[in-house]
């Protein structure tokens, strides 16, 4: 697959190499002047040199799109000067890494391509990416968020052979750092080992310098010049990291489980109701300031690596959803019932992908329904092949649903306002539940259902 790394620092790089490894084409971008402290391990360093080289990896800097396919037709790794990732518009990755580790976003949206994965603090999964992968040293590091957060930043760093904050150089002034000692060096206590602003800069341990500025880059007082390792292992200043290859392999999984979604799931959301119980066109009443079936569109577009399709009879969402790339079926006759929709959206993404391996049904009336939700009902599609998957609290069964292929044949049979359900009680003993919060799965069938989920967003915007 294509993949974009946002950052080429130490951390980014150690992600590039599981993932070159596993024979993905890799493009990673950076700023013009890097701050990598770790440059040796760093493809960040090409900025500067026009070429680095960290293990079995290879980096060269690039300016456009001619000269990065050609670097990647050899096999190499291009990185481009480009803050703001615009190489994805000609690159057209399927995943996107967020990997600049600034602790906070600076800008990537889950929509800039099929799957994202935001690296370290900053990052939500379901919200701005598809997942989040941790970075924190620890039990937990590397490991993939389906949902929620990263641990917060402490400002403290990780405990590495006995020691934390004391590891770090800091600027003791403003201007242009000298380095005095070179990475790789071994330093005592007390030594200075760069001059930032004419200022010195001491260590306060003893041990080997892993990372250094190079001469001449401006820095302010406090940003991170280096680090010292205690270990005294100089080996460990020219290879990636551990904490580096356990990130990296977060990232490599995430992928993976992507790899083995993309095209064998499709999507249809079910929007030609006649809400007869509502009073009302329910759709376009607003919910945060926009209609409830563009709720329910932008859900999809965050699922841009997979087939998708609306069913409906409304022109306004045909068309709403044919500008977000989704598929529009027509559904004339919505008296017949949600088994007819169910027919029509099924039979059109069987038609243009017959050998899917399951579709997965959502309900336009279901607002507070999570993409972090509906990315753990496609997780466990992937995981338990046959079984049908949907959101739940407890042992109730919601919305969605998504029905391998194997019950397509009998879902085609179904008629009437039943949907489903009746299959899902025949192969109860297949059906997983993905637990969510019960605003998830209110729906809205009458005009107080809507005054409950206005009431349950106040509080939450209160508390």
């Amino acid at each position: 697959m294509k993949i974009l790394i946002r950052g080429a620092g130490d951390l980014a790089t150690g992600i590039a190499s599981r993932l070159y490894g596993a024979g993905h084409k890799i493009i990673m971008t950076d700023i013009a002047v890097p701050l990598t402290v770790r440059r040796t391990v760093a493809l960040s360093r090409a900025v500067y040199d026009g070429k680095a080289v960290v293990e079995n990896l290879e980096g060269f800097r690039v300016e456009n799109q001619e000269k990065a396919e050609a670097v990647l037709a050899e096999g190499g790794i291009p990185v481009l000067v480009d803050p703001e990732a615009s190489c994805r518009e000609w690159y057209q990755p399927d995943v996107i890494v967020d990997a600049i580790l600034a602790k906070r976003n600076l800008g990537t949206k889950i929509s800039d391509a099929p799957f994202v994965i935001g690296v370290g603090p900053g990052f939500s999964a379901g919200e701005d990416c598809n997942c989040v992968v941790e970075t924190k040293r620890g039990h937990t590091l590397g490991k993939i968020i389906w949902q929620g957060a990263a641990i917060p930043n402490t400002g403290v760093p990780g405990n590495v052979g006995g020691f934390t904050i004391e590891r770090l150089l800091k600027a003791t002034a403003d201007g242009e750092i000298q380095p005095l000692a070179q990475i790789g060096d071994y330093v005592e206590l007390g030594q200075t080992v760069a001059i930032t602003g004419g200022e010195p800069v001491k260590a306060k341990m003893t041990g080997v310098i892993r990372g250094m500025l190079q001469d001449n880059v401006p820095v302010q007082t406090g940003l991170k010049i280096g680090d010292i390792d205690a270990r005294a292992e100089r080996s460990h200043c020219f290879t990636i990291s551990d904490k580096a290859r356990a990130i990296g392999g977060g990232v490599l999984e995430a992928v993976t489980c992507y790899e083995r979604q993309k095209g064998k799931y499709a999507l249809v959301l079910l929007a030609a109701g006649k809400s007869s119980r509502f009073e009302g066109n329910k759709l376009q009443e607003e919910i945060r300031g926009k209609k409830m079936y563009e709720i329910a569109l932008e859900r999809l577009q965050a699922f841009s690596g997979f087939r998708s399709y609306v069913v409906t009879g409304s022109e306004e969402i045909a068309e709403k959803a044919e500008a977000l790339g989704i598929q529009a079926v027509c559904n004339k006759e919505p008296e017949k019932g949600i088994a007819l929709s169910l027919h029509l959206g099924l039979g059109r993404a069987m038609q243009q992908n017959p050998e899917l391996d399951g579709v997965m049904f959502s309900v336009c009336d279901q607002p507070e329904l999570s993409i972090a939700t509906m990315q753990k009902i496609l997780n466990t599609a992937s995981w338990h092949r046959g079984s049908i998957v949907c959101a739940g609290k407890g042992e109730k069964t919601g919305n969605p649903v998504l029905w391998s292929k194997k019950y397509f044949e009998e879902l085609l049979t179904l008629t009437g306002d039943k949907g489903g359900s009746r299959l899902m009680s025949k192969y109860a003993e297949n059906v997983r539940i993905i637990q969510t919060e019960q605003e998830e799965l209110r729906d809205v069938d009458y005009r107080e259902d809507l005054k409950d989920i206005s009431y349950c967003l106040q509080l939450c915007c209160e508390q």
